[in-house]
């Protein structure tokens, strides 16, 4: 027979497990940056800063992507902190808008003024904060819980300085919006398991992680290269994303041919998929959280 006393602490003790199977922040906030660090040592990516050099870009350096994304670190785990802490949705979409502002103002002093990050600041502070709610590592509603958030205003948000902003800004600003607002569906439809499918036919992670990219590129209206190269360059880096991804990928001789070419085209172009780039980063984020829900629930 359970006396009531053994009943209330069995309870508690449930209760106790229950609260621990949220994930940890720090290892939240580490597991963004990290995922930054990943995406920004990928090689090779086209058009893209990688080990081999800056891309289609002349300001940009993966010593200054690796910095930027190291210094990120605290502020998503600020964001997953005020996310355990907070339980109303409108306050804490404005609270992540503050720190998110923060943490830009922060990448642009570490990187004298040069954009690295600002795109994956906004979805990768979303997810890591959804995930900070969540009980289990499930993408699909760590990806929900994101675009719940998203669909919620910042009432700090100043509409004037943003009208001021340089014109590629806006652009990147709606397209980084409109992905996490819809849920995040390059990367919970695309990105991961393009990835995941990769691994299980037995392609090395550095290419099945190029090939989930490549997927991302294929269907993303990215607005990165709308903005240097117009409809026409993302009508022809679409075209060849997905005649690679029709080819096997790039563990496949015919498809690292087009790759190759998909490459030059976008040098000559000078053209960057650099929204492509941030989603994959969330993807990895999201492949890799595992191992916080196991750690906080040991």
């Amino acid at each position: 027979m359970v006396t009531g006393s053994a009943t209330a602490m069995h309870l508690c003790m449930a209760h106790e497990r229950q609260q621990c199977c949220y994930p940890d922040p720090k290892r939240l906030g580490h597991h963004a940056s990290k995922a930054l660090v990943e995406e920004a040592y990928l090689t090779p990516k086209p058009g893209l800063v990688d080990q081999r050099g800056p891309g289609s870009h002349h300001d940009l350096s993966l010593r200054l992507f690796v910095v930027s994304a190291r210094v990120l670190r605290p502020y998503f785990q600020s964001m997953a902190e005020e996310a355990q802490r907070e339980r109303v949705q409108v306050v804490l979409r404005t609270t992540l808008g503050a720190i998110g502002r923060n943490a830009e103002s922060e990448m642009l002093k570490v990187t004298n003024a040069t954009n690295t990050h600002r795109g994956a600041i906004w979805s990768l502070g979303l997810l890591t904060a959804a995930a900070a709610t969540q009980q289990s590592p499930d993408p699909a509603h760590i990806c929900r819980a994101a675009g719940e958030l998203a669909r919620l205003p910042d009432s700090f948000h100043c509409t004037e300085e943003s009208m001021k902003l340089p014109p590629w800004r806006p652009h990147m600003a709606f397209g980084a919006r409109t992905e996490a607002i819809d849920g995040f569906p390059h990367v919970i439809s695309i990105g991961l398991p393009t990835l995941r499918r990769a691994r299980a036919m037995g392609v090395p992670e550095n290419l099945a992680r190029v090939d989930a990219l490549l997927a991302i590129m294929s269907t993303l209206p990215d607005t990165c290269i709308l903005q240097r190269g117009g409809a026409s360059a993302l009508e022809e880096v679409q075209q060849e994303a997905r005649r690679i991804g029709d080819l096997g990928g790039t563990s496949n001789a015919f498809g690292s041919r087009v790759f190759q070419s998909l490459e030059r085209i976008m040098l000559q172009r000078w053209v960057s998929p650099g929204g492509s780039a941030d989603l994959l980063a969330a993807t990895l984020f999201l492949d890799q959280l595992s191992s916080v829900w196991t750690s906080s629930c040991d």
